[in-house]
């Protein structure tokens, strides 16, 4: 049950980015500072958690065998995220957005890629709910840090949504898609709460969200954090998603 709660909480984190970006006057400061404080978490709970428990489950336990089907695993995770954000559309600018703001073409594909985007995000969240949920039944301290880390990261999902949807639909409908997609999570949960869960569909699993994470760090995470402006901004966000995690490591 705590794991499937977790997969409900990181997918709500897709409907307070939306609210926030209905509501929020400086909105870019917050996203600048949750993308970074996500990579700092992320990547250190890859590298400090997540691979020692890979390597302890399926190395030691198949030796050189195991550590091929863990590589396999984790390329399977990189390329499913890979596959699915390439029907995600990278959002348009609010320069563009403003100077076109009045036209219906251009409302009507902002219209496509919200809904686009939003059934894209829903396959997303079911497989992040896996992992998550998965990674949880291992270790709950690890489950949690990785819900901080991907949630924070599914923020600018929200602000997507309400963007792109906010000129054809009233913000209470926004508000439904954008619950829907953040259940997605939940039903990921759902799913892997049906696996057989030995020792080594677990360390399978668990491979295959460390591929996940590799590709939301280094292909999501990274390249926005390189277009921060504001390097004070970009730096404490990395540096407190980086100590909370190992903080939390420590005491956990």
């Amino acid at each position: 049950m705590v794991g499937l709660l977790l997969t409900i909480i990181v997918g709500l984190f897709i409907l307070v980015g939306t609210i926030i970006g209905r509501f929020l006057k400086n909105k870019k400061s917050v996203l600048d500072f949750s993308i970074s404080m996500s990579f700092g978490v992320v990547v250190c709970l890859s590298i400090l958690e997540l691979l020692p428990e890979i390597l302890e489950t399926l190395g030691k336990g198949m030796g050189f065998k195991g550590l091929i089907f863990a590589l396999l695993c984790v390329v399977l995770g990189f390329v499913i995220l890979f596959q699915l954000d390439r029907l995600i559309p990278h959002h348009e600018s609010e320069d563009h957005h403003h100077h076109h703001k009045h036209s219906n073409c251009h409302n009507e594909h902002l219209k496509h890629i919200g809904i686009v985007t939003s059934l894209a995000l829903i396959l997303h969240n079911i497989i992040e709910g896996m992992g998550i949920y998965i990674t949880s039944s291992t270790d709950f301290n690890t489950g949690l840090l990785l819900c901080i880390g991907v949630g924070l990261h599914n923020l600018p999902m929200g602000f997507m949504i309400e963007s792109t949807l906010r000129n054809e639909y009233k913000f209470n409908k926004v508000l439904v898609i954008s619950l829907i997609v953040s259940l997605s999570t939940l039903l990921g949960g759902i799913i892997a709460s049906l696996l057989t869960t030995s020792e080594l569909v677990m360390g399978l699993l668990l491979s295959v969200t460390f591929g996940m994470l590799v590709y939301i760090s280094f292909v999501e995470l990274l390249p926005q954090i390189n277009n921060i402006s504001n390097k004070k901004i970009k730096y404490i966000g990395v540096i407190s998603g980086s100590v909370l995690l190992m903080i939390s490591l420590i005491f956990g």
